[in-house]
């Protein structure tokens, strides 16, 4: 059962730090065409999150491997419902990719702004498709006795799933922004800090919306927040590092508003998780075919042995992300043969 638990908090501690680091590379995709004037702030950009947008999604594939390998119930059963889902998914983050490398292959305006266009709908598509699939997963999905979900694309867009992706969508853009601040400088910097408070605000109102919606019509979540005390710390800590991001951020320490808004994700998602625990699959169906950290694991033999390959694996991924982000720290500066 400890093997069970030690690994539910691993796949935790994996999204929440995808989310933190492709999330503010998400940012500045869905940010990209407004707030960015000219060509060169958008090679600023796009050249802020040049060294490290493909190292972050490394967590992602880290995060679907411990579930396929760890808990492979769930990550069979998430493919017989969300298959066209995460096909979708797929489909965004390879156009996401392929606009930031081809953008600046060519120095016609009109293939510029094609491919601003194609990486600001991707940014955003796969922002939303992200807070959609983890509305769906707290809501609950029609999952049978043998682990099937019997569910459209279009079943998952029901209303509070969409808000959830609307609120994710502006989480990463105030992350991004955020960001954006600690990389840039002068007048793109000055229409960064002037449009975080908003973004600030907005995320602030849908966020609350979100709680209001689940204590109201998802109470497996918010049961245990109901019986015991201790889970609030979670997400009252959460809104102090909101708090805290926006007053570091009127101080001009980018860099710390940039630690507390990461941290505020890591929270959010650790709230959530912690109403769900045991579940990672919670069927509307029937309760009794809830899928938990229990009845969905590999052998203890397998989460062994995947436990010696992450306390040998996982320093060198931690390694790999702090040195790539020390040696590109500072401002950007945009070169000619930069994106």
């Amino acid at each position: 059962m400890l093997l069970n638990d030690i690994w539910f908090v691993l796949f935790i501690v994996i999204i929440a730090g995808y989310l933190i680091l492709d999330g503010f590379d998400m940012g500045v995709g869905i940010l990209h065409i407004f707030l960015a004037k000219t060509d060169a702030e958008r090679r600023v950009l796009l050249n802020s999150i040049g060294p490290v947008w493909d190292g972050n999604e490394v967590w992602l594939i880290l995060g679907g491997g411990v579930l396929f390998a760890a808990f492979p119930l769930v990550y069979a059963s998430l493919f017989s419902g969300f298959y066209l889902a995460m096909m979708t998914v797929l489909l965004v983050m390879i156009l996401r990719t392929v606009a930031i490398e081809f953008r600046s292959k060519r120095e016609s305006a009109r293939w510029r702004s094609t491919w601003d266009v194609v990486f600001w709908i991707s940014s955003l598509g796969l922002a939303l498709l992200l807070g959609v699939a983890f509305g769906n997963v707290i809501s609950g999905v029609t999952l049978d006795a043998q682990g099937n979900i019997h569910m459209t694309l279009f079943d998952l867009l029901t209303p509070f799933a969409l808000l959830v992706g609307v609120t994710t969508v502006t989480m990463f853009a105030m992350h991004g922004a955020i960001f954006l601040a600690m990389k840039t400088d002068g007048e793109l910097q000055a229409r960064l800090r002037r449009a975080i408070p908003k973004l600030m605000a907005v995320f602030f109102v849908l966020n609350t919306l979100v709680v209001i919606g689940t204590v109201a019509f998802r109470q497996e979540i918010t049961q245990r927040y109901l019986t015991e005390i201790w889970p609030i710390v979670f997400p009252a800590a959460a809104l102090i590092a909101l708090i805290v991001a926006s007053q570091r951020l009127h101080t001009g320490h980018e860099f710390w508003a940039f630690v507390a808004s990461g941290t505020m994700i890591a929270l959010l998602l650790t709230s959530g998780a912690i109403g769900m625990f045991p579940n990672l699959l919670i069927s509307t169906t029937n309760p009794q075919f809830n899928l938990t950290i229990y009845n969905a694991a590999s052998a203890p033999n397998t989460l062994i042995v995947m436990l010696v390959i992450a306390l040998i694996g996982m320093p060198l991924v931690l390694l790999y992300t702090v040195g790539v982000y020390y040696f590109f720290r500072g401002k950007t500066i945009v070169e000619p043969k930069g994106y």
